[in-house]
């Protein structure tokens, strides 16, 4: 069996797919199998000329990336998963490095000692590329190591495609949810930081790829609407006082945040939805 599974979910990017897998087969590290999943796409149009028994590939009807992954993960054997998303690429150290760190961080004898959770989860940092053009992150994009649950919900700090993580954990936290369309790993990372610590490594070991118009990002008006929907089945968890308190508090910004994009782009239904929503929200505020 392999050590790692990787996950490469696609729809309508041969190319980009391509490359991506040829990032993962450059790997110096080698233990691994790739799970190339086509969301609604005819598995015969891809290009097989250097494929290796490593790779499997599997077409689906069209449900989105958060059930790509999920059966990716389904049909795969490793004790690690690995995702990496179509327009993305990896350093050729990437697995290797993640790995490594992993099993230092796991041995060091004050945590031995300790006996602290161990981390069942590693991201890395990135480079970011736009039309062809280098990107530096923003201050809030910044990234952390440890227990980050009150880091993880302003925004997304953790790409997809830097994580591996432990299947086992996967898994118990129930992968990704398939209602969301978009935010579905925002909504994942905010369940996994609240229950287990998280190693950063921080090394550009994954580079992104934008300004492509089928970005999830740009096909959807108003993300936040996805991220309320994460922060809300939060609250129906058994958090503690101050998490839910931090919940609440990020739910009220992201509700002002979408109230006002809904005016700007004259959603009024939208505007009258959310508003009610904060309304009744807030009266439920704990003291």
């Amino acid at each position: 069996m392999p050590l790692v599974s990787v996950i490469i979910p696609t729809y309508q990017r041969l190319e980009f797919t391509q490359e991506a897998i040829e990032s993962v087969l450059a790997q110096t590290f080698q233990d691994f199998e790739i799970i190339v999943v086509f969301d609604g796409e005819d598995i015969r149009t891809v290009e097989h000329s250097k494929s290796r028994n490593s790779i499997k590939y599997y077409s689906r009807k069209h449900k989105g990336v958060s059930a790509a992954r999920n059966f990716g993960v389904n049909v795969s054997f490793g004790k690690y998963i690995a995702f990496l998303d179509s327009d993305d690429l990896w350093d050729r150290r990437k697995l290797e490095k993640q790995l490594e760190y992993l099993t230092k961080l796991n041995e060091e004898p004050r945590r031995l000692a300790s006996g602290s959770e161990p981390f069942r989860f590693c991201y890395t940092n990135e480079k970011w590329i736009r039309n062809g053009q280098h990107l530096n992150q923003l201050k809030k994009h910044q990234k952390y190591h440890g227990w980050i649950f009150d880091r993880c919900l302003p925004l997304c700090i953790i790409s997809a495609s830097s994580i591996i993580m432990e299947r086992a954990v996967f898994e118990a936290l129930g992968g990704f949810d398939e209602s969301l369309f978009v935010c579905e790993d925002y909504d994942l990372w905010l369940r996994m930081s609240l229950k287990y610590p998280i190693a950063f490594l921080d090394e550009n070991l994954i580079i992104k790829r934008g300004g492509h118009a089928d970005q999830l990002s740009k096909k959807y008006w108003g993300m936040d609407r996805f991220r309320i929907k994460a922060l809300e089945k939060l609250l129906k968890k058994e958090l503690e006082p101050k998490e839910t308190k931090l919940v609440m508090a990020e739910l009220e910004s992201k509700y002002k945040i979408l109230l006002i994009g809904s005016l700007k782009r004259k959603k009024i239904f939208s505007w009258l939805y959310y508003k009610l929503k904060q309304r009744l929200r807030m009266m439920r505020r704990p003291n």
